[in-house]
């Protein structure tokens, strides 16, 4: 049952974070949406229990959906003016990084998050070389080190301290 509920709270959450709409329809519906989903996936196991969170975790939590969210504006203005300079230019392609994720929950939330902001797209993950590589927008720099300050490590380290926080 703690499964459930804890599923339909994160359901729920996302739910009203994806409509933010505040009408007792949409709540409703949000509501018998996430319960659906809960009932489906609950069965496939654990599910991180929202009450458990403490203020140390919410805080890193803040700082990783803050992080994220700006550098993802920041990447976007900057692709924009490219796109609209009177010569465009373009010096894409493809780069290898390394990467301190070790737990599959570590890859897949450093590389969703470093794929939303629009400089890079995560092309692939080599868990046993611990990199990734990702389609850059734009390539200025061909060193994996500096290329990893740049690209994934402000994710990552925030990921990782997020991740400190329930061992």
């Amino acid at each position: 049952m703690s499964r459930f509920a804890a599923l339909w709270i994160w359901m729920f959450a996302l739910w009203v974070l994806l409509t933010w709409t505040l009408t007792v329809e949409q709540w409703v519906v949000g509501a018998v949406v996430a319960a659906v989903v809960a009932v489906t996936f609950a069965p496939l196991g654990a599910v991180p229990r929202p009450w458990r969170l403490g203020p140390r975790r919410l805080w890193w939590l803040g700082r990783l959906v803050a992080t994220a969210l700006r550098r993802s504006a920041v990447a976007n203005a900057q692709l924009a003016a490219r796109i609209w300079s009177p010569h465009p230019r373009t010096r894409s392609g493809m780069l290898v990084v390394p990467t301190n994720a070790r737990t599959a929950a570590e890859f897949t939330t450093v590389g969703v998050l470093t794929s939303l902001i629009v400089d890079n797209q995560l092309v692939d993950v080599h868990r046993n070389g611990s990199r990734l590589q990702y389609h850059a927008v734009w390539v200025s720099d061909e060193d994996p080190i500096r290329n990893r300050a740049r690209i994934n490590a402000p994710v990552e380290d925030l990921v990782d301290r997020l991740a400190g926080e329930s061992r």
